[in-house]
């Protein structure tokens, strides 16, 4: 199917509902053009790298999956080695962030058995993402999983690059009345499809539009915001995940039963705020949101606050967050790109330096990107943490 009629196919999807159910929230836009079964995003195409809509720090160079694969071996040692491991990585993408934290846990020095203890456990909702995963990961034992539910028993260590930014969002916006959810709803002005003449379309040669509406101001809203942002100036709009909450609970709890730590890499805020994030990405371009839905990929800023609230609820301890640039430099991973290029070609060196520099450059990745990590009660705090890393967040930058 064409991303055309992929488009169309979502779009009268979402229309049929709805005129069924009335004005949807952004959450449920969200769940209906990513990862709904027949026509999610997610579930069919194969959205990243050069030749994707949008690339992630392990597709850009080895060095991210190298780094981290020697803080988790890092951890492990100081949680004691346990013989046993359960290794779990949330959205694994095509593979390439484990297959380098794989590759390069069978070469940690002075750590031996790291690479032995590790049971690798992929939670991947996407066929024809798993397919790609397997093929990366050939030659590795693998276990899937739809969901966490699954897992099993045992210390466990979670991964999550680039997760949280995609679970779906509630938007709230103070309007003059008071605080309103932000809905999606059908367009007065339904659109044209641009298809060849004479082509059909599930609206007969018209496809409905989509546009943002309020529902009518709640009391009950105000409780589901945080404190310090009920009183923000009309205009303002905070995003809001219960999903993405609902994870780390189930994450937390899990340490907290079966100790272990958990790594959490998105772009995202430090501290509550009060201003809308959600956007839509196709070829590596801005997108509108309401346009296409199902040919580009949709995600806001991860509320990192509400992970650690929900993290300290289950009684487990959060640590960040910090930048990625922070992160990665007290991996070292200035050292392991001066290492690379000793030995590369012209072409190579310049590769690695502008790898080295995306990732953590202030204006790249580097200050956007965050980096928080849970770990169960009574374990030492993480490799390039500080101690006073949960106590002072990091301020954020304008977008």
């Amino acid at each position: 199917m064409t991303a055309r009629k992929e488009s169309s196919a979502a779009l009268a999807r979402i229309a049929n509902r709805i005129r069924l159910e009335g004005a949807i929230t952004v959450a449920d836009y969200m769940a209906e053009v990513l990862i709904s079964p027949k026509h999610g995003y997610y579930m069919a195409g194969e959205p990243f790298g050069t030749k994707g809509d949008f690339i992630t720090a392990p597709e850009i160079s080895q060095m991210f999956g190298e780094l981290i694969g020697l803080w988790f071996a890092d951890t492990w040692y100081n949680i004691g080695g346990p013989a046993t491991i359960n290794l779990v990585e949330l959205g694994p993408g095509r593979g390439t962030l484990m297959s380098d934290l794989l590759r390069t846990a069978t070469m940690v020095p002075g750590i031996p058995g790291f690479a032995q203890s590790l049971q690798v456990h992929l939670v991947e909702v996407s066929p024809s993402l798993r397919k790609k995963q397997k093929e990366t990961l050939a030659g590795y034992p693998i276990t899937w999983h739809e969901d966490l539910s699954s897992l099993p028993e045992g210390p466990t260590f979670f991964l999550a690059n680039e997760f949280f930014d995609a679970l779906p969002i509630r938007q709230f916006e103070h309007a003059p009345q008071g605080w309103c959810e932000r809905l999606v709803t059908l367009s007065e002005k339904p659109t044209v499809p641009q298809e060849a003449p004479g082509a059909a379309s599930p609206g007969g040669g018209i496809s409905p539009g989509l546009q943002f509406t309020l529902s009518p101001p709640s009391k009950a809203i105000e409780t589901l915001l945080p404190p310090s942002l009920r009183e923000a100036a009309v205009g303002a709009i905070i995003e809001r995940s219960p999903l993405a909450s609902s994870y780390i609970h189930e994450i937390a709890t899990h340490l907290d039963e079966q100790s272990g730590a958990a790594l959490i890499i998105d772009y995202g805020w430090a501290t509550p705020t009060a201003r809308p994030s959600l956007q839509a990405v196709k070829a590596h371009k801005y997108h509108p949101v309401l346009e296409q839905p199902g040919t580009a990929d949709l995600s806001a800023l991860v509320d990192f606050p509400a992970l650690i609230e929900s993290a300290k609820k289950a009684r487990c301890k959060p640590h960040g967050p910090i930048t990625q640039r922070d992160f990665l430099r007290a991996l070292g991973i200035e050292q392991r790109a001066e290492m690379l290029r000793r030995s590369g070609s012209d072409s190579q060196v310049l590769d690695i330096t502008a790898a080295e520099h995306r990732l953590t450059a202030l204006d790249q990745m580097g200050e956007l990107f965050k980096v928080l990590a849970l770990t169960s009660q009574g374990l030492p705090t993480p490799a390039a943490f500080p101690e006073t890393s949960s106590s002072e967040p990091h301020k954020d930058t304008p977008c």
